[in-house]
């Protein structure tokens, strides 16, 4: 098979292009055609001189929530599924997205089931919104279902985005406050270096150490080369050795229940995003009419967490038994007391979806002011941080002088 550019228009006159793979151009023509499209051209694709790491692509929860809502939208419309597919297939501007929607529709038209042909492509799709798909397919409720998916995914969005935006004010302090010393250490301190040697005489342990510095970032940085790509192949061995070990099956539970320890909030702040995650995605489950012990499988290896992980496989037991998801959460350390009596309320009520939907939605709360409280926090320490930097060069400065007036005196 080769792969084709086209350029189409549908009936309203509004013009689209794209590429796809087919046996021959009379194929996709063909294939066109029967989608109601009218085919402007098609040629074939030139090779790319673009290098792609394909490792390293991802699609965007965004993307992925746009997609189960205009897909949603077509369904409700009336649209097939290969017609909806085909549409939107055109319209994404991700391109393992486009990849991925063309492999799923010819999945379809093959004969695969819509959620069957997701499951194929985990990278992009994963369990939850597979699940949802196949009840939504079962229930014939696809439509409401991949609105559920959808606002899911938008959700879990707002909430990385929440996270990422209130730690973005530190670490641009942080690095603010860098550039400055770098500045005092690089102009400041040789104008005193100068007046130092005029003086004569041994300098203070301080002042070496900025006179140290001042030499280290004055010098030509060539000078420096093989001791800095030493120091940062060591650093990136060290990052990439945390990273394997942090997840890998022996090091993933100590580091996930380390998180949930870190002093000054941040491991309050880890458990409550564990619980709003666990709480959003059981609620949509639910609703959408998986069978709770799926639900509660896929809600575990979701969860982000092996101690959510090994909750659920607690609680799934506790259900198989025939007992209440409450009991088993209770002894969850991750699990606050709230979150254990609102899930006994919902369930001896039946509306268990909705009152994990309010937790979800109350812990998300919670997860915005415990950042917020964080950065409160973590302003005074980056000042007195800075600040006692600061001081440590203006003081190592002014010592030899102390010592000069002490002489004269």
């Amino acid at each position: 098979m080769s792969t084709y550019v086209f350029k189409v228009a549908d009936l309203a006159g509004v013009k689209s292009s794209g590429e796809v793979e087919a046996e021959s151009k009379q194929a996709l023509a063909n294939q066109l055609k029967a989608r109601g499209l009218i085919v402007l051209d098609i040629s074939d694709k030139r090779a790319s001189t673009e290098i792609r790491l394909s490792f390293l692509e991802r699609v965007k929860a965004n993307d992925l929530a746009v997609f189960a809502r205009q897909l949603s939208t077509l369904i409700t419309s009336g649209v097939s599924i290969l017609r909806s597919l085909g549409v939107l297939e055109d319209q994404t501007e991700s391109r393992l997205l486009k990849e991925t929607i063309i492999d799923v529709r010819r999945d379809v038209e093959a004969g695969a089931t819509f959620g069957d042909a997701l499951q194929r492509h985990p990278k992009v799709f994963n369990p939850l919104f597979v699940a949802m798909v196949r009840a939504g397919e079962s229930g014939g409720v696809l439509e409401s279902s991949l609105q559920r998916v959808a606002t899911q995914l938008e959700q879990d969005a707002s909430l990385r985005r929440q996270i990422r935006s209130a730690m973005m004010y530190p670490i641009f302090v942080m690095t603010f406050a860098f550039i400055v010393l770098a500045a005092l250490v690089s102009f400041l301190v040789p104008i005193f270096e100068g007046i130092f040697k005029e003086f004569g005489g041994s300098l203070p342990a301080p002042t070496k150490l900025c006179v140290a510095l001042s030499h280290a970032f004055t010098r030509p940085w060539f000078g420096f080369l093989p001791g800095i790509i030493g120091i940062l192949m060591l650093i990136g061995a060290v990052a990439f050795a945390f990273v394997k070990w942090k997840n890998s099956v022996r090091g993933r539970p100590y580091w996930d229940r380390f998180k949930l320890r870190v002093p000054m909030k941040i491991g309050t702040i880890v458990q409550e995003i564990s619980v709003a995650r666990w709480s959003r995605t059981l609620s949509s489950l639910t609703a959408a009419g998986v069978p709770l012990l799926l639900a509660l499988d896929i809600t575990g290896k979701t969860g982000g967490n092996v101690v959510m992980e090994e909750a659920m496989d607690d609680v799934i037991a506790s259900v198989k038994r025939g007992g209440s998801l409450s009991a088993p959460l209770a002894k969850a350390s991750i699990f606050p007391n709230m979150v254990t009596h609102m899930v006994g309320v919902g369930e001896e009520t039946g509306e268990l979806d909705a009152m994990l939907a309010k937790i979800a939605e109350f812990y998300e709360d919670r997860v915005a002011i415990s950042v917020k409280g964080l950065t409160s926090i973590m302003e005074p320490i980056m000042i007195v941080v800075i600040g006692s930097l600061v001081g440590f060069i203006v003081i190592s400065m002014y010592l030899p002088l102390f010592e000069v007036y002490n002489q004269i005196g």
